[in-house]
């Protein structure tokens, strides 16, 4: 899931099929795979390997990304893997949630997540048996995100209906996630990754704003 390219500062809201979306759909899944699983060597490297390309507009989302870029380069894939279960992993109570209801109702598998559920069901989407994580995930609903951008279905995978998931499930706590990562003393990698991450909902915030 990670060897996409995504290039953060090309992430105005555009054409389905342009290069602008496909640039979102990139970022969008490769968020989904760093808060699933800790990325591989190779990823970590893929990443890395990016870092004479990142100069770019000066803009917030650009320097967080060179940021990242950079934290790839300085961390293995055990230090990676370590700090991912410091942080999201763990038995009981993890240091940190990544799960919409707990931001928004303080407990997991809340109302927020049966809304959740009713509205992706409405554009028929269910989830996968396999997958072993609620819909609220943070890694589930960037997926469902990047679906929702580059998925070959006109009838659903349409700007209203990525808004909607948005606004309605994403940003109200997405920020919050990220502080929270941001926070703990272990994160390392993963605090550039959350920087990466607040910088770009906020640019996808700006950008729906323009549709309403």
């Amino acid at each position: 899931m990670l060897s996409t390219q995504p290039s953060p500062g090309d992430t105005a809201l555009a054409a389905p099929g342009s290069d602008e979306d496909a640039a979102r759909a990139d970022i969008w899944g490769l968020l989904s795979a760093l808060f699933i699983a800790p990325p591989t060597a190779q990823a970590l490297q893929q990443l890395a390997a990016q870092r004479g390309d990142a100069a770019g507009d000066g803009s917030a989302l650009q320097q967080s990304w060179a940021q990242l870029l950079d934290a790839a380069a300085r961390h293995d894939a055990g230090q990676v893997r370590d700090e991912f279960e410091a942080l999201f992993g763990g038995t009981g109570r993890p240091a940190v949630y990544v799960y919409g209801s707990f931001y928004l109702a303080g407990a997991l598998h809340e109302k927020p997540l049966a809304r959740l559920r009713h509205d992706l069901q409405h554009i028929g989407l269910e989830r996968r048996i396999d997958l072993g994580e609620s819909e609220d995930h943070f890694a589930v609903l960037a997926e469902t995100m990047r679906f929702l951008i580059a998925g070959d279905d006109p009838a659903v995978c349409t700007l209203s209906r990525q808004r909607d998931l948005f606004q309605r499930h994403i940003q109200p706590w997405g920020a919050a996630m990220c502080e929270a990562i941001a926070g703990d003393r272990n994160a390392q990698f993963y605090g550039a990754v959350a920087a990466f991450t607040n910088d770009f909902l906020q640019v996808e915030q700006m950008a729906f704003d323009l549709l309403d």
